[in-house]
């Protein structure tokens, strides 16, 4: 396997433009494009297009077109052929789904529902911040959205783990309007375990849409399908895309990129152990996943188990793949130099795999998720532990944080003041809005108190 290897000992600058030019690669401005990608897109629009072009012609066609539209670009670039009536999941066949799954599995689907609920229920900023002022009050209201739409990828593979990670929060938000969106393939919409998941969560709005077109759908409205609030939740480039274009006309959580992993390890390390992080990460595909070490002994070791797995994975050829297009080994210098690299990288997963772990973990600023010791695998986070792996991407773990409940919160300030307590902030605001040159700002004062 021909791993990328970076050597932290030739300089800070050398580490810096290699892990750019990895980022790159997996760059979410969708300027990157493989042949059998653009031949794809002739096909669907008789033109070799970007694919921000493809996603903002999409987008303003449904916005015109509408349901229409929607119903088109099913066909067009999903090959599904869909009706009014048949976009949306009926009632019916979430229960008819329920029943048909397997009984392990909604145990599970249980389980890990309590689980991210609970955590969920622990951070909820759902309490008003109220204080007595100056002959008046200030308080900051917490109220839930309305409506959001949730992107469920279904293209690769199915991700039930999606439904729960995003549904939950919502739900614990106090949202009462939830849609959810998978594209209409076997993996997707038309995936009985995926109904199911749905249901068990009590989810009863399920729409047959996937890609740019469904962002639009969910962003603008169509005929049958409400217009939403927020649009949050992973996809493909152009889910991305889309979400980054009518970022504006609805909010949404994040531009997210594809899936990455930092492994720090030391001497104390087990290779195996890492080298199975990294092939789970690996699995997705694509996916960056990096190890970073001082002992070169348990690097060089780590690579060694990898190698000698990847025949024993279902998804071992994607998983090889992926690691010799995207996957690096870094040699830091020391434990400072390894934590001062992955603040440099600002990992979406982050595994601190050393003897001193927890002491290493207060040392990292930049990282969606952190686990910490050599029994915190990056799978529990992603599966049942309860934080949502819905998290920051390329690099914007510098400054965004992972979905939360409260991501599906908006805050109000609210603010009253008697007529004594205006006086006591009338010099005040009458001096500044002067100095400003906006005067009648201090006569709305001025006049009340005359």
């Amino acid at each position: 396997m021909k791993i990328h290897r970076i050597d932290s000992h030739n300089g800070g600058e050398v580490v810096r433009r290699e892990i750019s030019v990895l980022r790159e690669r997996l760059s979410s401005r969708g300027n990157i494009v493989s042949e059998s990608g653009r031949q794809r897109t002739i096909e669907i629009f008789g033109e070799a297009l970007s694919p921000q072009q493809v996603v903002e012609r999409i987008c303003c066609d449904i916005r015109v077109g509408g349901l229409s539209s929607l119903l088109d670009y099913s066909l067009r670039v999903d090959g599904a052929e869909l009706t009014a009536k048949t976009i949306r999941v009926t009632k019916n066949e979430l229960a008819a789904a329920y029943r048909k799954s397997d009984s392990g599995f909604l145990a599970s689907i249980r389980f890990a529902k309590d689980n991210i609920r609970m955590f969920q229920e622990k951070i909820l900023r759902n309490k008003n911040v109220f204080w007595k002022t100056r002959g008046g009050y200030i308080c900051e209201r917490y109220r839930p959205l309305r409506r959001v739409g949730i992107c469920v990828p279904g293209g690769a593979a199915a991700y039930p783990s999606t439904i729960l990670m995003t549904v939950i929060p919502a739900q614990v938000a106090g949202v009462r309007e939830i849609a959810v969106m998978m594209p209409p393939t076997k993996l997707g919409a038309y995936n009985v375990d995926m109904l199911a998941a749905c249901f068990e969560l009590g989810v009863s709005e399920v729409y047959r849409m996937g890609g740019a077109q469904g962002v639009a759908a969910f962003a603008y409205g169509v005929e049958g399908v409400p217009a939403v609030d927020k649009i949050v939740g992973p996809g493909n480039m152009f889910v991305s895309l889309a979400k980054r274009f009518v970022n504006g006309d609805v909010g949404i959580d994040m531009i997210a990129g594809p899936s990455e992993l930092v492994v720090i390890v030391d001497g104390s390390t087990n290779p195996v152990f890492v080298a199975y992080d990294i092939l789970a990460q690996a699995e997705h595909s694509p996916g960056v996943c990096i190890i970073v070490g001082w002992d070169k002994d348990i690097v060089d070791a780590s690579v060694n188990v990898i190698e000698s797995e990847f025949s024993k994975l279902e998804r071992g050829e994607l998983a090889k793949t992926s690691l010799e297009r995207f996957g690096a080994v870094v040699v830091a210098k020391d434990e400072l130099d390894a934590c001062r690299i992955t603040d440099l990288i600002a990992p979406e997963h982050l595994i601190i795999a050393t003897q001193n772990a927890e002491v290493l973990a207060d040392k990292i600023l930049n990282a969606g998720a952190i686990f910490v010791g050599g029994y915190t695998p990056a799978a529990v986070g992603d599966y049942v532990a309860g934080p949502s792996h819905v998290l920051p991407t390329n690099g914007t773990a510098r400054f965004a944080n992972g979905l939360t409940c409260n991501d599906f919160l908006k805050s109000s300030s609210v603010m009253s003041f008697s007529k004594k307590g205006l006086a006591t902030y009338a010099d005040c605001v009458e001096s500044l809005s002067r100095k400003e040159g906006l005067t009648a700002h201090g006569e709305s004062v001025s006049v009340r108190l005359r």
